[in-house]
């Protein structure tokens, strides 16, 4: 019987930061999922076992013959590679688009039709096998590596965060096909932010904190501990106050009689296929939106419209904080009003810096700094890194930290002025319960204390803050989708 096996074992992260497990051992056939908070060494310690970091010391033994690994960084490159071939001389004399294929990336490493169209049709994406990978949205590119993954066949495979990016329907397909190959035999290691996301077939649980494997056992024992840490974190964030914003005597006031957004008839279509289709929507003020919706439905796409940044915003009827839609006003006219986090933003945030100068950036609505920063926006970004627990970390390459480290300091730097609008697109997705949770009290403190309205964007319908008012929901009809709007 295969196993890995686990004694002492340390691995290199860097030139200071080592990966600890002092007794880990996962046989063959049983279900794992391994939990800890944002930086505490998840993703090490899928890349150890699948030998994918450099050991220093210890007893180390896995003869599982066939290991896969799954993770967030994964995609993000080949994101970057799929949209760097336009920038290449790979063009052909004929070629007007690059990028390949969905199907392309599911063979990637094994060619096999029959096999890849029987996975799509499992995950529900036969219909894109022949679209370009970098036009997929976010929870369809994960469905989509999800394929590669299982096309080998794998007995061994470590999936790091699978089911952040995916809608409640994906999800729960996910959880059922994970349990059918474990039913198998195929030995299953899932790394995890949120504890209520370990599927109940998952036997064994263990907790990682700082590097190191600090606790493994029966997953009913490991859960009850979490619970006990969460309520008492809990209790701590009472009575938090943020960080003011740069001049609160000088931040941008809107009329309070007058509609934040009003889009008449939006429409918005790739290829004469449509994305959005004639949606009236309006926000009032006051009004905080959840918006809800498959993979895939446009919700992403209507918020790019509102930020400035697709092309097709100045060809619908979209008036913005009192301003028809190229009336004159600069894509800054828009921006200085809001706040905004989303997965594409993070996964295009190339720029290098350090996480102190990504929160900074905040202040500038630019992604980098380009121009002096004052004295009190320093003093502010400070406030923040204290906040989030970071301190230690703020001359550090932002690339550098952890992907959960990544995405509350981009959240920090939409928050940093206390904007008009606050949009946040999935902005909870690859933080543990800890940190979701510190993040929706941010939010709910950040509209109770001042103006700030929020737009919100998530597969998770708990994940919502408390302030929520309304919710505008896409719902399939056909090849389209119509739109629910509800005053909850």
């Amino acid at each position: 019987m295969s196993s890995l096996h686990i004694r002492q074992g340390r691995f290199r992260l860097s030139d200071i930061r080592t990966l600890f497990l002092p007794e880990l051992q996962i046989n063959q056939g049983e279900s794992w999922a391994f939990v800890g908070a944002n930086g505490s060494g998840k993703s090490a310690l899928a890349r150890a076992l699948t030998e994918e970091l450099t050991q220093l010391n210890g007893e180390y033994r896995n003869d599982f013959a066939s290991r896969v690994r799954l993770s967030f960084e994964q995609l993000q490159t080949l994101v970057n590679e799929e949209w760097q071939r336009n920038n290449t001389d790979l063009l052909g004399p004929d070629e007007d688009d690059t990028g390949r294929t969905t199907a392309q990336i599911i063979q990637e490493e094994v060619h096999d039709d029959a096999r890849c169209l029987t996975l799509a049709r499992l995950f529900g994406i036969e219909a894109l096998l022949t679209r370009r990978f970098k036009y997929l949205s976010t929870g369809e590119t994960r469905k989509t590596l999800l394929c590669r993954a299982l096309m080998t066949n794998p007995r061994f495979l470590v999936l790091d965060e699978p089911f952040d990016g995916l809608d409640v329907a994906s999800r729960a397909q996910l959880a059922g096909m994970l349990q059918t190959l474990s039913a198998q035999g195929i030995t299953l290691v899932l790394v995890l932010n949120r504890f209520d996301e370990i599927p109940d077939f998952v036997d064994h649980v263990g907790v990682l904190a700082e590097c190191e494997l600090v606790e493994t056992g029966a997953r009913a024992a490991i859960l009850s501990q979490a619970l006990v840490a969460q309520l008492a974190h809990s209790e701590r964030l009472q009575g938090m106050r943020l960080p003011e914003t740069e001049d609160p005597a000088r931040t941008p006031q809107l009329p309070a009689d007058q509609p934040r957004i009003i889009l008449r008839n939006g429409v918005v279509s790739y290829n004469d296929r449509p994305i959005l289709h004639s949606l009236n929507w309006q926000v009032n003020p006051g009004e905080h939106w959840q918006i809800v919706g498959q993979n895939g439905a446009g919700k992403s796409t209507l918020l790019s419209l509102i930020t400035g940044d697709h092309p097709q915003g100045y060809s619908n009827d979209l008036t913005l904080f009192g301003r028809r839609r190229g009336s004159g006003e600069t894509v800054w006219d828009i921006k200085k009003h809001i706040g905004y986090v989303s997965g594409s933003l993070h996964l295009e945030y190339r720029v290098s810096g350090t996480l102190r100068s990504v929160i900074l950036s905040g202040f500038l609505d630019s992604i980098g700094i380009y121009q002096a920063t004052s004295d009190r926006q320093e003093k502010l970004t400070r406030q923040w890194l204290a906040l989030l627990g970071m301190e230690a970390l703020a001359d550090q390459p932002f690339h550098g930290l952890s992907w959960g480290q990544q995405r509350l300091a981009l959240i920090a730097r939409a928050l940093v002025k206390h904007p008009a609008l606050l949009i946040l697109d999935e902005p909870l997705q690859g933080l543990d319960p800890l940190n979701r949770q510190l993040v929706r009290r941010w939010v709910d403190i950040l509209i109770a204390e001042g103006d700030t309205q929020l737009l919100f964007v998530s597969h998770h319908a708990e994940d919502a803050p408390a302030c929520i008012t309304h919710r505008l929901s896409f719902i399939p009809d056909g090849e389209r989708y119509r739109y629910l709007q509800e005053r909850l």
